[in-house]
């Protein structure tokens, strides 16, 4: 089992969650000749209000949205774990899954999403971010953590840095200039058809250009994306 490293991994909970979270900054860097892959939790199976839309439909027709997303990102490549949307629990074969992608990659950056925001915050979010925390310090570092990944050729790697989308902004320590590449981002989100339907979309650019713009205040750009910015020193 073998794969071309890649310098960013972004780690989803579902299809569409990479677009708001860090499209921005993914496109910069991948401007800049960073390489980038996504790996996608969950199916997204869950993510409509069509009684007469089959799940299993809708998982095909997001693989495919969220394929043409990271395409006009620069993303090189998208991964689908396929666990049920809704249905995500912080297990021992989750970790090991998401060790496994990053011992594949080997990325010297993981974006996902921040696990401690406060109150109201989708279950799948909190759990993925959390678990990847931890498949990042200590899993995919200690060589003796999944003896059978050793025994796949997947050796120990550590991730020297991690960002984490939507945190509290109390907790957002990292903005990241992206007035260069918003319009990407946009663009980008725009292919997930199934989920942002009118009247959020046609409301959507400027909520997220307000947003970005708030972001950015005080600062020598215009346009940026926040994160809370952890170095892994371990």
């Amino acid at each position: 089992m073998e794969r071309q490293p890649a310098d960013i991994l972004v780690i989803t909970p579902h299809p569409d969650d990479a677009e708001f979270g860090a499209a921005g900054s993914v496109a910069k860097m991948v401007r800049q000749g960073k390489t980038a892959v996504y790996v996608v939790v969950t199916n997204g199976d869950k993510g409509t209000d069509d009684p007469d839309l089959d799940p299993a439909e809708l998982v095909r027709v997001r693989e495919k949205e969220q394929r043409d997303a990271a395409r006009i990102v620069g993303v090189r490549e998208v991964v689908f774990l396929g666990y049920p949307d809704q249905g995500i629990d912080d297990t021992p074969d989750l970790r090991k899954d998401i060790v496994r992608q990053i011992r594949l990659f080997r990325p010297q950056l993981v974006i996902t999403s921040d696990p401690y925001r406060r109150y109201i915050w989708h279950r799948d979010h909190r759990i993925t971010g959390r678990v990847v925390l931890d498949a990042v310090f200590p899993y995919a570092r200690d060589r003796h953590a999944y003896p059978d990944l050793i025994e796949e050729g997947l050796a120990p790697h550590k991730v020297p840095e991690v960002w984490l989308w939507a945190a509290d902004d109390s907790a957002i320590n990292f903005r990241s200039d992206i007035t260069d590449t918003f319009e990407l981002k946009v663009r980008a989100l725009r292919c997930h058809k199934s989920q942002i339907k009118e009247p959020f979309s046609s409301e959507m650019e400027k909520w997220l250009c307000q947003r970005a713009q708030d972001m950015a205040e005080g600062l020598d750009f215009k346009l940026a994306e926040g994160f809370h910015r952890a170095e892994v020193w371990w």
